[in-house]
């Protein structure tokens, strides 16, 4: 269409006019959800709410099979409609991703030919002009890197980590030498006693008919391994009872693979699997968190099988 986005109000058969609806109210039932998750603060999950509407936008694009529209020329309407409805939502998650990608968002509209919506106008659709021209010279906004680049970027980390690694386990050794000489009783209790304590927001009350659906297992962890595809995640197999469970955490800044293996660890065994970084996970380790963000592996005070109920 030389560049036109035209909304044509073309929308197909019964199917597509379903796969419009429900493409549209995707996009504008995400603000509602970007802001309950910033209410409470949790900034990573409203990023992620708004690449779900990214997402969504890809799923339109093979549900509505713009290229085969394309060589049917009674279909030319129709394949209008389709543009004007993927651009309408790029523009609308554009602006929801300002406040956490300013310049990526900014890039976005500006290659739209539009600008950015005000949070009060994203939950509605069709505000994209019709008849505006997008640009003549796209430009990819995340360009893939070449190896010869990154590769001097990744051995400065490497180096870096595996300084830190070396680091913490000669402070380990020297916490244990303390122990085996019996110099060292007392510190592990002091070591919290000069801690503010915190508060939290309070979640949503719940009964105890809720929390009983909740199953908290002592784990062992046998095995562990960075995954490939993140800097954050570990892949921790656990022992709990006679399986084992596989489990990825976020916890790759605070222990090495080598320091997971042989601890006993609090897990939420019934959490419904799901993939992270494409590694499936069949559970939750159970980490607390300081006010900086730190986190540090819940353990049990005492000696426990694996497998162990936690009441």
């Amino acid at each position: 269409f030389d560049g036109i986005v035209k909304s044509t109000g073309a929308t197909g058969d019964a199917d597509q006019t379903a796969i419009d609806a429900d493409l549209k109210a995707v996009v504008t039932g995400t603000r509602d959800k970007v802001a309950k998750k910033m209410e409470g603060l949790r900034v990573a999950d409203a990023i992620t709410e708004v690449f779900a509407l990214f997402r969504r936008c890809n799923k339109y694009i093979d549900e509505t099979t713009p290229w085969v529209l394309a060589k049917d020329e009674a279909q030319q309407d129709r394949l209008a409609e389709v543009l004007y409805n993927l651009t309408e939502s790029i523009t609308i998650g554009a602006s929801l991703l300002h406040s956490f990608l300013p310049e990526t968002a900014e890039k976005i509209v500006a290659q739209l030919n539009t600008t950015l919506r005000d949070f009060d106008d994203l939950d509605q659709f069709g505000l994209y002009e019709s008849g505006t021209k997008v640009t003549d010279k796209p430009e990819i906004l995340f360009g893939r890197l070449k190896a010869e680049d990154v590769m001097p970027e990744v051995e400065k980390i490497q180096a870096a980590q595996k300084a830190e690694f070396e680091a913490e386990q000669a402070k380990l050794a020297a916490v244990e030498g303390k122990e085996a000489c019996g110099c060292g009783a007392g510190e592990n209790a002091a070591d919290g006693a000069d801690l503010e304590p915190m508060d939290v927001e309070a979640k949503e009350e719940i009964t105890f008919d809720d929390f009983e659906k909740l199953q908290f297992q002592v784990g062992e962890i046998v095995k562990c391994e960075a995954v490939a595809k993140s800097k954050k995640l570990l892949c921790s197999q656990v022992k709990i009872g006679n399986q084992t469970k596989q489990i990825v955490s976020g916890i790759r800044k605070y222990y090495s693979p080598e320091e997971m293996v042989g601890k006993k660890v609090m897990v939420l065994v019934n959490l419904k699997p799901a993939k992270l970084a494409g590694v499936l996970s069949e559970g939750m380790l159970l980490c607390a968190e300081d006010a900086e963000g730190n986190l540090a592996l819940l353990t049990p005070e005492k000696p426990m099988p694996a497998g162990a109920p936690i009441e």
